[in-house]
């Protein structure tokens, strides 16, 4: 049974809550952006206000989101995903998955031409694994400072202020899977180790 127009605008609010809770701003924030009132989108996010144009096109704006995904449009049967950068604090976002809800993947990228920044460590509900593809990844997290290198892999509790940028001259690339309701990925297998290196150094 499909949809009714009611149950379609129901469902924007839940959407635009977790595109805002993933990019960790606030309702205030969001409206100094949009220039839609805090009270306003509150009770679009509550369901409490009926969306229409005048208040999607600017958020689908700046959320970098077609207004298509903000209304769950239905799929059109193309199996492709079509990849909309996302432009943020001088990273480009690349979402690999269409759903809003459950793990979300997403290609992040720093530029080596974006500038040096100081850390300003953000929280906001969730999960998040990240994997470095090139470079190496500055990561900020509550008190500590590391430096992840390609092939190194990290996964933390959103809710510890966090922040990303690139510790070398070079640009960096790298995955993110994040759930906004803490969900985390599970390795269901991993590759069997050789025999020869279980006896390795005993007798």
């Amino acid at each position: 049974m499909k949809d009714t127009t009611e149950e379609i605008l129901t469902a924007v609010g839940p959407r635009l809550r977790a595109l805002r809770l993933r990019r960790g701003v606030t309702l205030a924030e969001l409206s100094d952006r949009t220039g839609i009132s805090v009270s306003t989108l509150s009770r679009l996010e509550s369901g409490q206000r009926r969306p229409n144009l005048e208040l999607l096109l600017p958020l689908a704006r700046e959320h970098g989101v077609p207004l298509d995904e903000l209304v769950g449009a239905p799929p059109t049967g193309d199996p492709r995903i079509h990849l909309r950068p996302i432009k943020r604090f001088g990273m480009t976002i690349l979402p690999l998955s269409s759903e809003a809800g459950g793990l979300r993947a997403f290609k992040n990228i720093i530029p080596a031409t974006s500038p040096r920044k100081d850390p300003t460590p953000r929280t906001h509900e969730g999960y998040e694994w990240i994997y470095v593809l090139k470079g190496q990844l500055r990561l900020v997290l509550g008190e500590h400072d590391l430096i992840l290198p390609a092939g190194e892999a990290a996964e933390f509790s959103t809710q510890t202020p966090h922040w990303f940028g690139r510790a070398g001259d070079e640009g960096v690339e790298f995955l993110s899977l994040f759930g906004k309701q803490g969900e985390r990925m599970h390795v269901r297998a991993s590759p069997k180790r050789p025999e020869s290196a279980d006896h390795d150094g005993q007798e």
